[in-house]
C-alpha cells in the first residue's frame, strides 16, 4: 500500500457446486464490502456454481476438475499475486462466514501486525462446537501449532483467513493442496518463513445452501489424518516469505 490508499482487497472463494448457496452469499459481501473483489474459484463443480457467479458479478476462475479447497486456494493466491492484491481474505462459499466478519479479520492484519489472521470458531465468539475425534483433533492441532506459531491458536483448521501481500506472496509460490494441507500445512509454511499469525474470534452460521462435505465416515477418520498432516508439514524444508527454500 502507498499513501492512505485503501487496501486493494481481494475475497476469495473456493466452491464445489454451490450454486444454491453462492448468490446471497456474494450479494452478502457485497452490500458488507463493496470496494473489495470478489473471486470464485470454481473448483470442477458439475453444477452451475460458474454461472451464477457470474450473473452475481463475481470474477471467476474455473478448474477442469476438483482440486479441493487447497488447490482452489492455490489458484487464488496466484490471481492475487499477479493482479496485485494488498490482501486477500479466504472466505466459505456456503456461507457459514458471516461477512461481517471479514472487516474484523482483516483489521486484525493491522492492529496485531500479523501477516496471516485467522477467523476463528473457539475464541470467545458464537457457540459453535465439535465432538468426538474432530475435536480431540482440533485440540491437539491447536496445542501443536501454537507452538509452532509462538502464538494460542485455538483453530487452526478454519478456512476463514487473512493474508497480506507477504503472505500473498509466499502461499502464490509454496501452498498444499493435500486434504487438511491448505490449513495446518499451510500455518506450518507460514511460520517458518517468519511470517506472524494471529487470531480473532468469529461466529459460525449455518450453511445456507447445498449439502455439507462432512459426513460420519469422514469424521472418523479426520484425526488421524490431521496428525499425519501435522507431521507432514513438520518435515517439510523451511520456505522465505518469498517462496524460496532456505
Amino acid at each position: 500500500m502507498t499513501g492512505d490508499r485503501p487496501p486493494n482487497l481481494l475475497i476469495v472463494l473456493p466452491a464445489w457446486n454451490e450454486e444454491e448457496a453462492l448468490p446471497g452469499v456474494l450479494r452478502e459481501l457485497h452490500e458488507a464490502l463493496p470496494t473489495a473483489d470478489l473471486l470464485v474459484v470454481n473448483d470442477g463443480s458439475t453444477d452451475r456454481t460458474s454461472a451464477v457467479a457470474r450473473r452475481a458479478g463475481a470474477m471467476v476462475v474455473d478448474l477442469p476438475l476438483n482440486l479441493g479447497v487447497g488447490g482452489a486456494m492455490r489458484a487464488g493466491y496466484k490471481f492475487a499475486a499477479r493482479n496485485d492484491y494488498d490482501i486477500a481474505v479466504q472466505v466459505d462459499a456456503d456461507g457459514q462466514h458471516a461477512p461481517a466478519d471479514v472487516a474484523r479479520v482483516v483489521g486484525a492484519l493491522a492492529t496485531e501486525q500479523a501477516d496471516v489472521v485467522i477467523g476463528a470458531r473457539f475464541a470467545g465468539t458464537g457457540s459453535y462446537e465439535v465432538g468426538g475425534p474432530r475435536r480431540w483433533a482440533m485440540k491437539l492441532l491447536s496445542l501443536s501449532l501454537s507452538k509452532v506459531a509462538g502464538t494460542r491458536l485455538t483453530d487452526t483448521t478454519s478456512g476463514f483467513k487473512a493474508s497480506n501481500r507477504r503472505a500473498i506472496t509466499l502461499f502464490a509460490a509454496d501452498y498444499p493442496a493435500e486434504y487438511l494441507g491448505d490449513t495446518i500445512e499451510s500455518l506450518v509454511i507460514a511460520s517458518r518463513a517468519g511470517l506472524t499469525i494471529r487470531q480473532v474470534g468469529v461466529e459460525m452460521r449455518p450453511r445456507q445452501g447445498g449439502t455439507p462435505s462432512h459426513n460420519p465416515a469422514k469424521a472418523a477418520l479426520f484425526l488421524g489424518r490431521a496428525v499425519l498432516a501435522l507431521v507432514i508439514a513438520l518435515s517439510r524444508p523451511a520456505a522465505t516469505a518469498a517462496g524460496e527454500k532456505s
